[in-house]
């Protein structure tokens, strides 16, 4: 297939929107470098390396990351919760970002990282891209939750009770 085709691009102007590129995102990978905040544009944008659940969830599946970017404007404010802006190299794994109604149609975008970490941007409103970079490339293995799986497992056994 050819690379250009299968390149992601979503504009993100409402909650909807946001779940969809969440879902495209869960379990890319990111260094704390590469989260930018540009408090003059009012902009923060963060490179990361996103699972391409598409190709795993294939008839022959393939596990490919993709070097992607996201994209957000009309931001007032940028936090950092349990993520050291001065640890450079650090690498986060991106569970999912979410967004929370202040004044509409302001709010906070919360990007949800594993291990507790987050990054909190208070916006005017809505307005976000994900685009893809560039090409795929292989990885030897799938994203797996052991602590989801453990919830599911424990559930079911307590709904044979």
């Amino acid at each position: 297939m050819d690379q250009k085709l299968d390149q992601l691009k979503f504009v993100v102007l409402d909650e909807e929107d946001l779940e969809i590129v969440s879902a495209h995102l869960q379990d890319a990978v990111v260094k704390v470098a590469d989260v930018l905040w540009r408090p003059q544009e009012n902009r923060v944008v963060v490179a990361l390396n996103r699972f391409d659940w598409e190709g795993a969830q294939a008839d022959k599946p393939e596990y490919r990351r993709r070097r992607s970017a996201l994209r957000f404007e009309r931001v007032l404010s940028c936090k950092c919760k349990s993520v050291n802006p001065a640890g450079k190299d650090a690498v986060l794994n991106l569970l999912a970002v979410e967004f929370e109604e202040t004044d509409s149609p302001a709010g906070a975008v919360t990007l949800i990282f594993s291990g507790g970490g987050a990054v909190r941007l208070e916006v005017e409103c809505l307005e976000a891209e994900l685009a893809d970079l560039g090409p795929t490339w292989t990885t030897g293995t799938c994203p797996a939750h052991t602590i989801e799986a453990q919830a599911v497992k424990t559930s079911r056994q307590a709904g044979e009770g």
